[in-house]
């Protein structure tokens, strides 16, 4: 039933099982154990994209702190 829910909604489908996971994850840890696991699954992910659209990551991390990843 699910498989069958995720081909005709998919982007409903995401949104409520995230928002099901967010609300157990916001009564067992909290609001700020929450964030900080919502930052790193989002940095990850912007990451693991990057890296999937054969993007050089050196270049990511060089837009995003400048010098610090370019050689010489």
């Amino acid at each position: 039933m699910l498989w069958q829910l995720m081909q005709v909604h998919p982007g409903k489908t995401i949104g409520v099982l995230s928002g099901l996971i967010l609300g157990i994850l916001y009564i067992w840890l909290g609001f700020l154990n929450t964030l900080v696991i919502l930052v790193f699954v989002s940095t990850g992910f912007y990451f693991g994209r990057k890296y999937d659209n054969r993007e050089s990551l050196t270049d990511v991390l060089d837009r995003i702190l400048p010098g610090k990843f370019t050689k010489y």
